[in-house]
């Protein structure tokens, strides 16, 4: 009998897990179940096993799983739950021959190459060079970046903390918008303002700058509004030029001739604001090296489980460890 292997993908609020077949990249049985109904992983973990009939026999013993905080060490702690866990005493307690932990943004870059082409949306036209590196980049609870590299076996993953880079305005009302940050927070990186809190946040600064009153308090609000609130527009066309100016700078950066992907909770729901705004504008307008940015090709993912694509093909990929 061939046993599925378990992947998964744990973020602040739901584990998402799934099995895969060994040796395929299409995960089934998939399941989100709440963190919060869970003292830990492992109690999680055997909830989903009985609840997909994967136990005894035909349960895993191999599993790839992804997480939202940083992985070093045996020793994991997530970020916005209260998980914390030993590596080798989850493999010992669900009888695993093989466990691997990697970050959730390493396991979304690395789906990027299983996607199928109706999982993407062009967002800006180009040609992707042959053995170039990609960039992956997305907006969520934070704002997570990260490369990928054609390697002679495998993909290898770049994982980066490109979020934290300081953000450069680049016209005045940027350059208003980071007084009002600086003065919140002091030091601003780009993520202060690309990430969900960061839309609220930009929202809020620009309704003081405009003496307006904050009539929305969640970011889902101030986008569900921006068709007919100015303000919530503004905030939003905002959002998304500065993203492409830092989607922009990344890409310069890494050197990603093989294309860009936004992925990430937030910019599908924006999917039909990309072309209104001036994401393309702000991503190509680098001055000398603007050719080089305008010809890079971009696309959205709107899959729901890349990072379950990312975590079944880091199983095996020898560069993942």
């Amino acid at each position: 009998m061939t046993r599925p292997a378990l992947i998964g993908d744990i973020g602040g609020t739901n584990a998402r897990f799934a099995l895969v077949t060994p040796g395929g990249f299409a995960p089934h049985d998939i399941l989100a179940l709440p963190c919060a109904d869970y003292p830990g992983l492992v109690e999680a973990v055997r909830d989903y096993l009985a609840r997909v009939g994967a136990t005894g026999e035909g349960a895993p013993r191999e599993a790839c799983l992804a997480f939202a905080c940083p992985i070093r060490g045996d020793r994991v702690t997530m970020t916005n739950n209260p998980w914390s866990f030993s590596r080798a005493e989850v493999q010992a307690a669900l009888d695993l021959s093989l466990l691997k932990v990697i970050n959730d943004f390493t396991a979304q870059a690395l789906g990027v190459p299983h996607l199928a082409e109706d999982d993407l949306v062009e967002v800006q036209p180009g040609e992707a060079i042959p053995h170039a590196a990609r960039l992956v980049i997305g907006p969520g609870t934070g704002l997570g970046v990260a490369g990928l590299f054609p390697g002679r076996h495998a993909w290898i993953p770049l994982p980066t903390e490109g979020g934290h880079v300081t953000f450069a305005p680049t016209d005045e009302r940027e350059q208003n918008l980071l007084r009002h940050f600086r003065n919140r927070y002091g030091r601003v990186s780009v993520e202060r303002l690309l990430c969900g809190q960061g839309l609220l946040d930009l929202y809020l600064a620009h309704c003081s700058l405009k003496g307006a009153n904050p009539v929305h308090t969640t970011p889902a609000e101030v986008t569900a509004a921006a068709d007919g609130d100015p303000v919530a527009r503004d905030t939003l066309l905002r959002f998304l030029k500065i993203l492409g100016d830092v989607c922009g700078d990344a890409a310069l950066t890494m050197g990603a001739r093989g294309g860009v992907t936004l992925c990430g909770g937030i910019l599908p729901r924006l999917r039909e604001w990309l072309p209104r705004s001036r994401f393309c504008e702000a991503f190509a307008a680098k001055g000398r090296m603007g050719a080089y940015t305008a010809a890079i090709p971009v696309h959205l993912v709107t899959a729901p489980w890349p990072g379950l694509l990312g975590a079944a093909e880091a199983l095996h990929n020898e560069e993942v460890e």
